[in-house]
């Protein structure tokens, strides 16, 4: 380098000038503190293998902690400590130390939150030294079992103009006192230090976000696959692992205005999947309406207090909505122990950014549900229709031929072989259409008729009795029944199959539902063991009192193999009462 005179830089290729300028700022910075008057060159080498040991490594807490040792190391002082301020709250977020064993460190109890002398660097960020600390009126002492304490030395750490901490050095062991060299040495460090710093918070937001992609990624083809899994209880157990969160909850809103449901609970107490929550007046409730995510700080965690584990004191929390076709799904909490770190608002951008994406997919999952029910229902429209197009027709034909042979013959006993098939033929006939309006399922987005609810409900039942009961209609049964009547008539069934699949055992099973002579008539019968006496008959007395307050009549015939139940109901004064 000696022999390099000015003419030769200019021959200095000129991307290599420009990652000079780019990447040799932390070694001006470092160049800019360093001593004018440094005569020890063992020194200078020191601070340059000490800003070598800040910058060799991109894992925050090991810069942290890396930069403290070295510190120490450089101006040969016993203790040392990195306190980082809250950006936030003031005082100090973490306080990395080197030189106090962890026993002591454990007598000690709580760590420093910038109070006193270290409070008067963060409140006033410059340099620090002090031969005596005892003697400044700006120390408070120590708590018991701290170790004695003489010289200090405090220096901030900047990044790019903004203090991101700072450092602290105590009992300089070869002097017994920290001097304007040492200052300046630990100034230079601290410089090389900030740049150690935002390097490796860059890098960990890069790892965040590359894990955030991942996981967006994972459930959107999760989402879009054939698997059958709850979209939001997916959402949870990613966010709860990717985030770092504690306890993960998302919060839906129900039918009563005033009150939201916890629909799903990762981590920490999940236990209150289902519990009702006010919305009023709640961070969720607000969440919700403004459709704008929120970081929580302290003061608002009372509002989220009915959604945290019992003696749980959060450290922070993220309230991202889940909005799909323009309407709020739901509220995404994540919430982090009082330990853990905050939040940051580029991680609630990151979660919001995160639910955008899996409530996008969760339209698309959605319209494709919807594609496939559309092309199911007209897969089932068309066999309907070709069931009593052609199928019924033909056996109603049949059925007639048969009767006008029937009426040619004179043997008696042909007569009625050939009558009882006419009556199979009748009861496949009934069957038949009972089938049809199964396939007929509703059309999406359409309220399902009394018919689609009963059969619905007997393939409810249909795991537990030893084959699915036949269902029958007769007369005008959707447009009759409706309303409250619709209910009553859908609990005595659910009632009924529920006593035939627990206590009937029973092979075979009939529901006849029919609207005739001025009244609603249920029978519904079993070939099962019958009534115990001494059974509960709480249901029972349900039907019958639901029976009475209509003006009918609720039978019911249980005998030692079989049981009949009859629901009847006089059909206009019933009707006139559901108008009403």
């Amino acid at each position: 380098m000696e022999g390099r005179n000015e003419s030769d830089s200019s021959n200095d290729d000129s991307s290599a000038g420009r990652a000079r300028g780019e990447f040799g700022r932390p070694l001006d910075d470092t160049v800019n503190h360093v001593p004018a008057t440094l005569s020890d060159r063992g020194r200078l080498y020191a601070l340059l293998r000490a800003n070598q040991a800040v910058t060799e490594n991109l894992d925050l807490p090991m810069v942290l902690q890396r930069i403290v040792e070295t510190a120490v190391e450089l101006v040969d002082a016993q203790y040392g400590a990195l306190g980082v301020i809250d950006p936030v709250h003031g005082g100090l977020e973490q306080f990395v130390y080197q030189g106090v064993s962890p026993a002591v460190a454990k007598k000690i109890g709580h760590l420093p939150e910038g109070h006193g002398l270290l409070g008067a660097l963060i409140d006033d960020p410059r340099p620090i030294r002090l031969e005596h600390l005892c003697e400044d009126d700006r120390s408070v002492g120590f708590p018991p079992h701290h170790p004695p304490m003489d010289s200090f030395l405090g220096v901030p750490v900047r990044i790019h103009g903004e203090v991101f901490g700072n450092l602290y050095l105590t009992n300089q062991q070869s002097d017994g006192r920290f001097s304007l060299e040492d200052e300046q040495l630990v100034g230079a460090l601290a410089a090389t230090a900030g740049y150690a710093i935002k390097n490796a918070q860059l890098f960990a937001e890069t790892q965040r976000r590359q894990r955030w992609s991942a996981a967006t990624a994972e459930i959107t083809a999760t989402l879009v696959s054939v698997e059958e899994r709850e979209p939001i209880a997916v959402i949870a157990e990613r966010v709860l692992e990717v985030s770092g969160a504690a306890h993960v909850r998302i919060v839906v809103p129900t039918e009563d205005p005033a009150r939201l449901s916890i629909k799903v609970a990762r981590g920490i107490g999940a236990d209150v999947e289902g519990t009702m929550v006010p919305a009023v007046g709640s961070v969720s409730g607000a969440v919700l309406e403004g459709m704008n995510p929120r970081l929580i700080e302290d003061e608002d965690f009372s509002r989220i207090h009915p959604l945290l584990p019992e003696g749980h004191t959060p450290g922070s929390v993220i309230a991202v909505p889940l909005v799909a076709n323009g309407q709020a799904r739901g509220v995404l909490l994540a919430v982090r122990e009082i330990s853990a770190p905050r939040f940051t608002p580029s991680e609630l951008e990151m979660v919001a950014d995160f639910a955008g994406q899996v409530t996008l997919a969760m339209e698309l999952a959605d319209a494709r549900n919807a594609q496939q029910q559309i092309v199911l229902y007209e897969d089932r429209t068309r066999i309907a229709r070709d069931l009593h197009d052609h199928v019924i027709q033909q056996l109603f034909a049949s059925g007639l031929e048969l009767q006008s042979v029937a009426g040619t013959l004179t043997k008696r006993s042909n007569i009625e072989r050939i009558s009882n098939v006419i009556s199979t033929l009748d009861a496949a006939i009934v069957q038949i259409r009972t089938i049809i309006f199964s396939l007929s399922s509703t059309a999406p987005g359409s309220t399902p008729s009394l018919r689609h609810q009963i059969i619905d409900l007997v393939n409810e039942f249909d795991g537990g009795l030893a084959q699915t009961p036949t269902v029958t209609f007769a007369g005008p049964v959707d447009l009759v029944i409706a309303g409250g009547l619709a209910d009553d008539v859908i609990a005595v069934v659910r009632e009924a199959l529920a006593n035939i699949a627990k206590h009937a055992n029973a092979r075979s099973a009939s529901i006849a539902i029919a609207v005739e002579d001025g009244a609603v008539k249920i029978d519904i019968e079993d070939d099962g063991v019958g009534i115990s006496p001494d059974g509960r008959r709480s249901g029972l007395a349900n039907l019958e009192e639901r029976a009475a307050r209509r003006g009918g009549r609720f039978i019911l015939d249980a005998g030692m193999v079989g049981t009949r139940l009859r629901w009847h109901i006089p059909l206009t004064a019933n009707k006139n009462s559901d108008e009403n």
